[in-house]
C-alpha cells in the first residue's frame, strides 16, 4: 500500500514523491535569539538599578540584530519564519526595553507624563516595525522610511549610558535642565521620528563581498580606536548625528525640488495616500 503521494507512471511503475520536511535554520536565528536576550537582559538590569548595564544590553542587541540578516543572506538561509522572529525580537529589544528602561531611570518622576512618553515611544516602535514589514517590497533599499528602531533605541539608552557613566542620576539636573524632562523630549523625538516618512540612509548598498581600498581598512581601524576612547560619548554622538541626518536629507531634497519619499509604489496597507510626495 502507498499513501496519497504515490503517482503511477505511463509504464505502470509507481513513483513515490516524498514531502520535504520543513525545518528552521539555526545560524541566523541564533543571532536573533541572542539579540532578544540582550533586550531581556537590559530590562532585568534596569529593574535592579544597573542602568549602565541595561544600556550596554540594548547596544549589544543592536549589533547582533544587524548581523542576523546579513548572515542569513550570506548563507542563503532566509525564511519567512526568521523574518517574523526578527521583527518580534526587535519589538522587545528596541521597543519595550528602551521604554521600560527610560521610565525606570527618569520618566517615573514625571508621573502621568512619564508613562505617556514611554508608551508613545513603545507604540511608535510597534507601528514602525509593522509598516516596515508591509512596505519591505516597495521602499528604496538605500533608505529607511523613518528612523529605524535600533537607532531610536540607541538614542534613548545612549543618553542613559553617558549620564549614568558620569555619575549623574536620572532625577538630577543636566545643564540646568531636569533630566526627566530631557528624557521626555528625547523619547518623544525618537518615537515620532520612527513613524515619519523622513529618509534615513540604510547602508544596505554596502557589500561585504566586494573588495575595498586599503584606506577603508585603515579608516575602520581608526573608527574602532575612536570608539574605545570613551564608548558612551562616541556612540551616543554618532547616533545623535544619524538621528538628525534624515531631516537634513529631507530638507536638502525639498530645497532641490526632488522627491522626498522613499516609497516607489503605492501600497494598499496601511493606507498612506497623500503622504508620499
Amino acid at each position: 500500500m502507498h499513501d496519497g503521494n504515490d503517482l503511477s507512471s505511463d509504464d505502470g511503475q509507481e513513483v513515490v514523491i516524498r514531502k520535504r520536511r520543513k525545518g528552521i535554520y539555526i545560524l541566523p536565528n541564533l543571532f536573533t535569539l541572542a539579540a532578544l536576550f540582550g533586550g531581556f537582559y537590559a530590562v532585568v538590569m534596569a529593574m535592579n538599578g544597573r542602568f549602565d548595564q541595561a544600556a550596554v544590553g540594548v547596544f549589544c542587541a543592536m549589533v547582533l540584530d544587524s548581523l542576523d540578516g546579513r548572515v542569513a543572506r550570506m548563507t542563503n538561509t532566509q525564511s519567512a519564519f526568521g523574518e517574523q522572529m526578527d521583527s518580534l525580537s526587535d519589538m522587545v529589544s528596541f521597543g519595550a526595553a528602551p521604554a521600560l528602561i527610560a521610565y525606570e531611570w527618569a520618566l517615573k518622576g514625571l508621573g502621568r507624563w512619564g508613562w505617556i512618553a514611554a508608551f508613545v515611544y513603545c507604540a511608535c516602535a510597534m507601528l514602525r516595525l509593522a509598516r516596515f514589514n508591509v512596505n519591505t517590497g516597495v521602499v528604496d533599499k538605500r533608505f529607511f522610511q523613518g528612523l529605524p528602531s535600533p537607532a531610536a533605541a540607541a538614542l534613548v539608552t545612549g543618553l542613559i549610558w553617558i549620564v549614568t557613566d558620569s555619575g549623574i542620576r536620572g532625577t538630577d539636573y543636566l545643564l540646568g535642565v531636569s533630566i526627566p524632562w530631557i528624557m521626555f523630549g528625547l523619547a518623544l523625538y525618537a518615537g515620532l521620528t520612527m513613524v515619519t516618512n523622513v529618509p534615513f540612509y540604510s547602508f544596505k548598498d554596502v557589500s561585504m563581498k566586494k573588495s575595498v581600498p586599503f584606506a577603508a581598512i585603515v579608516l575602520i581601524a581608526l573608527g574602532i580606536a575612536v570608539i574605545n576612547i570613551h564608548p558612551p560619548t562616541v556612540l551616543f554622538g554618532m547616533f545623535v548625528i544619524y538621528g538628525l541626518s534624515g531631516y537634513a536629507v529631507y530638507g536638502w531634497r525639498k530645497a532641490k525640488g526632488q522627491r522626498t519619499s522613499v516609497i516607489s509604489t503605492s501600497t494598499e496597507e496601511p493606507e498612506e495616500r497623500g503622504m508620499h510626495r
